[in-house]
């Protein structure tokens, strides 16, 4: 994905990212998932976003170029991946909710510490694929994405080992609801998810 494809406002650049792909080579391995969920993070004037307060050394990525990634911890446990938006010196975002897997299962599964059924037992059932990439956490264990490894790599280059692309689907239908799992904000329309999609992590429509 183009650079120029994320310096714009993260409400105009979520639903074209819907339905692309977020890639990770790792250990000689490619791992992919499609882009099934996003939330839009409006910079200063979002309470909810991290750069309301302004710039700091945590979240400098979001003022910087367009199309980086800016990843933090949240609950104790969890890295959040998310690619930076807008012009250098504004800084809206969008987090990545939810990925539907489409490469590397085994490889995602052991970093999850799930276990996958042999190819001689047929068809992983849906609800442990949904363990996998279904949430924000999940997503990141799962394509081991960490802020020390990848906080600020440039997303728009596969030679940065975690990146993103167009395979040419297009998604059927898009829905926005209200952001979920924050309290500030929250019932702003700024969560996007490819509609009826099973990778989405709340049916919330």
């Amino acid at each position: 994905m183009p650079r120029f494809f994320f310096d714009r406002d993260p409400r105009l650049v979520a639903p074209e990212l819907l339905g692309k792909v977020l890639l990770r080579r790792w250990r000689g391995k490619l791992l992919a998932g499609r882009i099934v969920e996003l939330e839009a993070y409006l910079g200063a004037e979002d309470p909810a976003a991290h750069s309301a307060a302004g710039q700091t050394a945590r979240n400098a990525v979001l003022f910087g170029p367009p199309g980086h990634a800016y990843v933090y911890f949240i609950y104790g446990n969890h890295w959040c991946l998310n690619v930076s938006c807008m012009k250098t010196g504004d800084a809206g975002c969008l987090l990545f909710r939810a990925l539907e897997p489409l490469a590397g299962l085994p490889e995602m599964a052991r970093m999850r510490g799930i276990e996958l059924p042999s190819a001689a037992a047929g068809d992983v059932p849906h609800r442990t694929l949904r363990m996998l990439t279904t949430g924000p956490g999940r997503l990141c264990q799962a394509l081991a994405i960490t802020r020390p490894r990848d906080n600020g790599k440039d997303l728009t280059k596969p030679s940065s080992g975690l990146w993103m692309a167009d395979d040419g689907f297009v998604p059927s239908s898009i829905r926005t609801t209200s952001r979920i799992g924050i309290t500030k904000a929250a019932e702003q329309p700024l969560r996007y998810v490819i509609a009826g999609n099973p990778f989405v992590s709340k049916q919330s429509f």
